[in-house]
Parts: C-alpha cells; sequence; structure tokens
C-alpha cells in the first residue's frame, strides 16, 4: 500500500499527461479532497499509509479531473473574496475577475454605499451575496433565468448567513423585474462562439454554455442590459458590468446615445478593458 507522497508524486505525474496545467497543486487539492483534511495538512503526512477504501475514493476524484472536470467541482467549493461559495455543474465558476470587479465597485462607492441592487444573472450568487457582505444597509435583489442557478444561489445565501439580505427572483433579465434601483450590477454572458469554441476542455465541456456565450460577437446581452437599465434606475444611478476586452467600444457609444453621463472603463490586473460603469445624471 502507497503513503501520501507516493500517491501525491503519482498524481502530479499523471496530470501532466492529461494536460492539466498545476499538476502538483491538482494532485494535492485532490488528495486533501478525498482525505478529507486541508491541503498543506497534506505536508504532516506524507508518511502515512493510504487504506485501499481511501485509495478507491481517490481513483475516482483523479479520474473526473483527468477528463478536465473543474477542480471546483470535483472540490464542491470555493473561496470569494469573504465568502465561501457552493460550487456545482449548475452556474458558471466565479472567476478572479470577478472578485476584483467587487473590489473595484467598493473603492469606487467609497462611503456612498447603494442603498438597494439589482444582480442580473447571479448563477452562483457571488456578485449578490459579496455586495450584500460588504453593503450592510444595501437591499439586493439577485436574477436569473436559471431555476438550478437560482437554488444554489439561495443555497449559498443560507451558508454564508445573508439569507435575509438578498432576495432572489426567476426572470429572464428584467422580465419580471419590478421597482427601481440604485445600482444595477452583471456578470452576463460575453464570449463569442469562437471564444467558446477555443476554450479549455474544463470550461467548453462542463460549464453551461448559456451562461458564458451572447449572439452579436458577444454583445447581445451585455446591450439589452444597459439599454433597459434606464427603466429600472433611480436618478443618479448606475450600471456595472463586468464584460469581454474587445466591447467598450461599443458600449460606450450606446451608452452616450442614451444619455449616460459619466462613463468609465476599468482595466483589470492584465491591463485589459473589463469593467464597463455608465451613471445617469442627476436630475
Amino acid at each position: 500500500m502507497a503513503n501520501v507522497l507516493e500517491v501525491l508524486n503519482k498524481t502530479k505525474d499523471f496530470f501532466e499527461k492529461k494536460g492539466i496545467e498545476k499538476p502538483r497543486l491538482n494532485a494535492e487539492w485532490i488528495l486533501a479532497k478525498g482525505l478529507a483534511c486541508n491541503r498543506l495538512d497534506l505536508y504532516l503526512r506524507f508518511e502515512e499509509v493510504i487504506n485501499e477504501n481511501t485509495l478507491e475514493v481517490l481513483r475516482e476524484l483523479v479520474k473526473r479531473r483527468s477528463n478536465h472536470e473543474p477542480l471546483q467541482y470535483i472540490l464542491g467549493e470555493m473561496p470569494f473574496i469573504d465568502l465561501t461559495l457552493k460550487i456545482d455543474k449548475r452556474a458558471l465558476i466565479p472567476r478572479p475577475e470577478t472578485e476584483e470587479f467587487i473590489e473595484k465597485l467598493l473603492k469606487f462607492w467609497g462611503n456612498n454605499k447603494p442603498k438597494n441592487i439589482l444582480d442580473l444573472g447571479t448563477g452562483s450568487g457571488a456578485l449578490a451575496l459579496a455586495l450584500a457582505h460588504y453593503c450592510e444597509d444595501a437591499e439586493v435583489i439577485a436574477v436569473d433565468k436559471s431555476t438550478e442557478a437560482l437554488a444554489l444561489a439561495n443555497e449559498n445565501a443560507i451558508r454564508n448567513n445573508l439569507k435575509d439580505r438578498v432576495s432572489f427572483l426567476h426572470s429572464d433579465w428584467y422580465s419580471e423585474v419590478q421597482g427601481t434601483f440604485d445600482w444595477i450590477i452583471s456578470n452576463p454572458p460575453y464570449l463569442t462562439k469562437n471564444e467558446w469554441e477555443t476554450a479549455q476542455p474544463e470550461v467548453q465541456h462542463f460549464e453551461p454554455q448559456q451562461a458564458l456565450v451572447a449572439e452579436k460577437e458577444g454583445l447581445a446581452d451585455l446591450e439589452k442590459i444597459l439599454v433597459l437599465a434606464q427603466n429600472y434606475l433611480n436618478s443618479g444611478g448606475g450600471v456595472a458590468l463586468e464584460t469581454g476586452i474587445a466591447h467598450h467600444e461599443a458600449l460606450d457609444k450606446i451608452a452616450k446615445d442614451l444619455g449616460y453621463t459619466q462613463i468609465e472603463s476599468w482595466k483589470d490586473l492584465s491591463g485589459r478593458n473589463r469593467y464597463f460603469i455608465a451613471l445617469l445624471k442627476n436630475l
């Protein structure tokens, strides 16, 4: 029977052959999952012999990852800023860029945090729950057309003690939304079909395509959210969108044509245009 270090090294080598990025790190996470321990605790258990029942569990986990199933789906959870989110195939896996989106919004708002926020296409609930967590006085409504995604987001609200802070609404974008908001936030589908077809297997074969790909070269949903937002914004309110890197010129023109006043493009950590902000003039 093999010990922890031997299984770890064999798993790393196997992942390398299968083209898994960061094979050592992935192997560590998989072993930690199978052994029900913290990843760093593995280093204190290298000499521990793994019994056959646990090896069977590990073999199944390794098989799933070697088939390029995303690590987050296998682990079943992931950190998102100060939250821990349940993650499964019902929704898109939150990206580091979306954590950055939250950080930039909070910095932009400063002490003038919104009192009510609409999150369109909430998925796992990452944006809505993080904003509720940091904007303690805000009422947050999270919308998704997928009932499965809404169920996952609701589970995450309960998990993070935010059930009383966020309301969930089954709606295709604005179709069932009522009322007006200080801010409308969204990380909608914005990949092109070509980007989807050339994406990593983890994305193309496991994550929900409808949460990633949009018509009009990825612009369709971004445009719809921005155009209709004026009907749902309070005076002085704003729209904040996570976008593709090629969409800002088109979004800037749409926003100016619609009469939005303060319009900004924010870059992500890699220096690419990733976040688009447009505010209505105070009346």
